[in-house]
């Protein structure tokens, strides 16, 4: 397959997919900055119910995610993710008006319901259009949505609440999802053999790639028996552990830097940035390398064993010395982030075409409960010590837990490789 079939489908798919999944965490992450701007003043809310209200997120996020993932395994990722546009850009927006706590609880569970099959869902329409040999970059520029959206809602954010408040900074950051959904909608086909812009050539040599691919993998007979196997086991055990430190993280992290500063919201904004910033060159450096040897353990673990060690180091400074802490928490966000291409490659490697879709969201949900405690946990531990140093603790352990089950995941013994077309000049 020529490499000009090759570029036509990162230039036209990811674009797409790195967009649609930026604003999706945009509108899961922006709560830390309202905490950190007022709302809890505002409306009356105490700190552990902070905690909880931004955690509940990751729960309705938990208990959607299966079935949301199958209907797009088995339907239509482009029906899906239009319907989840519209439905969470509200909700985002609905944030901004809010009056009473009751309905803060409300708008926070369902955003996370209408966002719960999104990324399993991208995922499957991923591993519907790229190779083993891509999927780990093809994966990383989903998910850099993620540390990059951070990167430019941290600094917008905190304009938007400095000049406005954070009522008009969920409006303004929940509108444009809406608006993307009619782009979405136009732009996006399910599978190559839908679309227009390859020719039936290009379709042929890119369907045998992948039929060679599933050749190799020892089948599964359905759901049950791809949830029960151990490497999912392990794997959704791994993504609880490396979501507590992920999610404890990015959301309060603009609560961590204000409270331990003299720092305004402008100058807070451009601070919670930067750790991202990390993260997006990490993240594209892991992926590449992951893909060119075609190895995903290797480019997990040890980034996440330095993520522990710098959570540990920020602990052992203490909250006196600012500015210390604050180098180590960049080095943990960017080892955090820095996995997620090789992880999401592992699955569709492991288990084929007809329930790696589905082990893709459990895996993923049981990232969801782990964000859940996470988000709720630190955010308590902050407010009960009036400090961060219990809670980088806490996702210090945890990234440990997850380093051991890394470790602890073996290969699936594989079929015999059937002949196919392969794909050349990737």
């Amino acid at each position: 397959m020529k490499s000009t079939l090759a570029i036509r489908r990162w230039w036209t798919i990811m674009p797409i997919v790195f967009i649609t999944y930026s604003l999706a965490y945009l509108d899961r992450a922006n709560y830390g900055f309202a905490s950190a701007a007022g709302i809890n003043r505002d409306l009356g809310i105490s700190q552990g119910l902070s905690s909880l209200i931004g955690a509940l997120f990751f729960l309705g996020y938990f208990f959607f995610q299966i079935p949301g993932a199958i209907y797009a395994e088995r339907r239509s990722v482009k029906k899906l993710v239009f319907v989840s546009l519209v439905l969470w850009g509200g909700c985002a927006a609905l944030t901004g008006i809010v009056s009473n706590i009751a309905s803060l609880i409300v708008i926070r569970f369902v955003l996370g319901v209408v966002e719960a099959a999104v990324m399993p869902a991208m995922l499957i329409l991923i591993s519907n259009w790229f190779t083993k040999s891509e999927r780990s970059r093809a994966n990383t520029f989903l998910i850099l949505g993620n540390p990059v959206t951070v990167l430019w809602m941290s600094v917008v954010s905190g304009y938007l609440v400095h000049s406005f408040g954070w009522r008009h900074m969920f409006i303004a950051e929940g509108v444009p999802a809406i608006i993307w959904a009619v782009c979405w909608w136009f732009l996006v086909r399910d599978k190559p053999a839908e679309v227009t812009w390859l020719s039936q050539s290009e379709k042929d040599a890119l369907a045998a790639a992948l039929r060679a691919e599933q050749a190799t993998i020892k089948p599964v007979r359905n759901y049950g028996e791809a949830f029960r196997s151990p490497a999912v086991v392990k794997l959704g055990a791994q993504y609880f552990c490396w979501s507590i430190g992920v999610y404890g993280f990015v959301l309060w992290l603009p609560s961590i830097l204000k409270n331990s500063s003299t720092l305004g919201m402008v100058e807070t904004g451009w601070l919670s940035a930067l750790p991202y910033l990390a993260a997006t060159i990490a993240m594209l450096a892991a992926s590449w390398a992951s893909d060119k040897l075609e190895r995903r353990k290797i480019f997990v673990w040890p980034f996440l064993l330095l993520g522990a060690v710098a959570f540990a180091a920020s602990y052992a400074v203490g909250s006196t010395h600012f500015w210390v802490s604050y180098a180590l928490l960049v080095i943990a966000g960017a080892s955090m982030y820095a996995p997620y291409g090789p992880f999401f490659a592992i699955v569709p490697e492991l288990l084929p075409k007809n329930v790696a879709g589905g082990a893709m969201a459990l895996i993923n949900s049981m990232g969801a409960l782990g964000s859940f405690v996470g988000s709720y946990v630190v955010g308590y531990l902050n407010g009960a010590t009036g400090s961060p140093s219990a809670s980088y603790a806490f996702m210090s352990i945890a990234l440990i837990a997850a380093v051991i089950l890394t470790l602890a995941v073996k290969p699936q013994p594989l079929q015999a490789p059937a002949l196919a077309t392969g794909m050349q000049g990737k």
